[in-house]
């Protein structure tokens, strides 16, 4: 869509009906709400200033660029967003030339603009084109963007960064002094000032250089932009986000400025939709819900593996006060929200930062308290080397609960939750494990409560396989337990969630077969697999995990090393690709998981 010749009441119509767009969509797909609402204004500007076929247009997380999407020659999909086959809710290179980068996970777009901004350089393009950045205050918390802003303050590459800031209270504290303030900095008259003065001084010494810094400084002393401009970055705001003409004149300026300029923009989330408007963290990401209302169309009546896991940490914290905890910005999807306002001294939201999770759980550890990390598996990822370097290097007994384990729907390739056992079960020291319904849940996180080692347990989005199976009986280290036994020459070998899929695939089979809940991938029951390679010699693995590396790989490293090589193994893990976004059981059906499909490759 060509908006350069729009007139400002043309974009502000643009917006409105952008965001009509945008609420009607999400609150029949579901999707990101409050903070892509809040970002409207800031992305038709940027279209309006910039044009993303040359400039990198870069967005953090990306769950916020709805707008750029619709823009973007976009507006006739965009009723497939989030769906198996349609558009995704994250910016995605092989969907559109003008999304510059895949985005999921959150602190990346600076270190990203920075090497555009690089690259650009040795091109001799500089003239011509310059990384944009959008990044929300909260994004601001991880550690990786103060990497990239320190090189970028000594490199001084052009570079625009939109700080996105709609929840934080940055600039509250100062009142309208700071807005005056602000807004004479990010006039043209005070830069040329600032140049000119610059330049003057530099004739006269290093006395009228001093002085001419510390009025600088006094002058934005006042200012919420002294941390950035003392990093070599050239600060500008705030600024009213939801006014087009204010900014669409500030990008303008920091465009002509040719130097690394944060512009910090102040945006109300859920903009345009009163009932979501504010920081109510609901609203950040939604299923369907009745637009009306606000009210959410569909509630699973079954209890969610999270919720599970809230009771069961909120039974063990109230009986044994060792037991902390911490989570990265997840408070409510990881179940922590609870625990964190029963007892507040002793449960942490720690930001976007998974490394400074890890590693502070560690030291807690290491004190003698019973820390339980609870991180989504995907976002494990990200504290890996602390995981190794801080924690199973000094045998520290962390509890790594890992919510969202598999298949996570709509979110796709960034958040599916396959690799944690893959790359946890190299490591020394780990121990991984794994319940399968809501009392093998409590059970295993029991074990946890009293294990003195580094361990990990998994569990998926949603519900447990709902299943008549055998009562489960007590955690114990290595021991697995076999739910069916027959005499058939198949064993059916289930690791967590993956011991209902096994059920009901071995409820729709023509043949009777054994059923081993593994239970512990790292360190596996070596007794009992010694058993069952007597009396079984077709293996069928099930585990919502990725094959390189996963359960299957563990089994078959196991028969090979006690020379077992007459037991054939087949792995129904997933294979070794990213897996789309879409309703989770059209993606299990496209990539042949339903129990039905299953049956049949039996």
């Amino acid at each position: 869509m060509d908006i350069k010749d729009k007139s400002i009441k043309e974009l502000e119509v643009l917006c409105g009906d952008i965001r009509d767009e945008i609420l009607r969509v999400v609150s029949k797909n579901g999707g990101h709400l409050s903070s892509t609402l809040g970002a409207t204004e800031l992305i038709v500007a940027m279209h309006k200033v910039f044009d993303s076929k040359k400039d990198p247009f870069i967005f953090d997380v990306s769950h916020q660029s709805y707008a750029h999407k619709l823009l973007t020659n976009r507006w006739e999909q965009f009723d497939t967003l989030r769906q198996f086959g349609g558009i995704s809710g994250y910016t995605k290179p092989s969907e559109s030339d003008d999304d510059y980068f895949v985005a999921g996970h959150s602190s990346t777009s600076i270190s990203l603009g920075v090497g555009a901004a690089k690259a650009i350089a040795l091109k001799g393009e500089q003239e011509s084109r310059v990384p944009v950045v959008m990044i929300g205050d909260g994004s601001m918390t991880a550690g990786m963007v103060y990497e990239a802003l320190n090189e970028l303050g000594d490199r001084k590459y052009p570079m625009i960064i939109i700080l996105n800031d709609n929840e934080m209270s940055i600039a509250k504290p100062i009142g309208a002094l700071s807005k005056m303030l602000s807004s004479a900095m990010a006039s043209p008259f005070y830069q040329k000032f600032k140049t000119h003065t610059e330049n003057f001084v530099e004739h006269f010494g290093e006395s009228a250089r001093y002085m001419a810094k510390r009025m600088e400084e006094s002058f934005k002393l006042i200012t919420p932009g002294i941390m950035f401009e003392e990093m070599g970055v050239e600060y500008i705001g705030p600024v009213d986000g939801h006014n087009l003409k204010s900014i669409i004149d500030t990008l303008n300026l920091a465009k002509n400025l040719k130097k690394p300029v944060i512009v910090h923009v102040q945006t109300l989330k859920g903009k345009g939709y009163e009932i979501a408007e504010g920081h109510e963290e609901k609203w950040h990401g939604v299923g369907p819900f009745d637009i009306e209302n606000g009210n959410a169309f569909k509630k699973s009546s079954t209890k969610s593996a999270t919720q599970i896991y809230t009771e069961a940490l909120m039974h063990l914290a109230k009986n044994n006060e060792k037991i902390v905890g911490a989570t990265a910005a997840m408070p409510s999807g990881t179940g922590l929200s609870e625990l964190m306002q029963t007892y507040p001294d002793r449960f942490w939201d720690v930001a976007i930062a998974e490394q400074h999770a890890v590693t502070s759980m560690a030291a807690l550890a290491k004190e003698g308290f019973k820390p339980f990390c609870t991180i989504y598996s995907t976002f494990l990822q990200r504290g890996y080397d602390q995981v190794i370097h801080d924690t199973c290097l000094m045998d520290l007994p962390v509890v790594f609960a890992l919510d969202r384990a598999g298949i996570v729907g709509e979110d796709g390739e960034t958040h599916q939750g396959v690799f944690d056992i893959s790359f946890l079960r190299l490591i020394p020291n780990m121990t991984l494990f794994a319940p399968r319904d809501e009392k093998s849940f409590h059970q295993a996180m029991a074990f946890a409560a009293e294990y003195e080692h580094p361990c990990s347990l998994r569990y998926p989005r949603g519900s447990f396989y709902q299943n008549d199976l055998p009562e489960s009986l007590p955690f114990k280290l290595a021991k697995s337990q076999l739910l069916i036994s027959d005499d058939s020459d198949t064993l059916f070998i289930g690791y967590g969630n993956g011991v209902g899929r096994a059920y009901e695939t071995s409820k729709l089979v023509d043949k009777k077969v054994s059923l081993l809940d593994l239970r512990f991938v790292k360190p596996l029951d070596e007794e009992m697999l010694l058993e069952m390679a007597k009396r079984h010699k077709r293996w069928f693995i099930f585990s919502d995990s990725s094959k390189m590396g996963g359960v299957g790989s563990a089994i078959l490293e196991f028969l090979a090393d006690k020379k077992i090589f007459d037991i054939e193994v087949v792995s129904f893990e997933y294979e070794d690709k990213f897996i789309t976004h879409g309703n989770t059981k059209l993606v299990e059906e496209s990539l042949g998981l339903l129990p039905e499909q299953l049956a049949k490759r039996v």
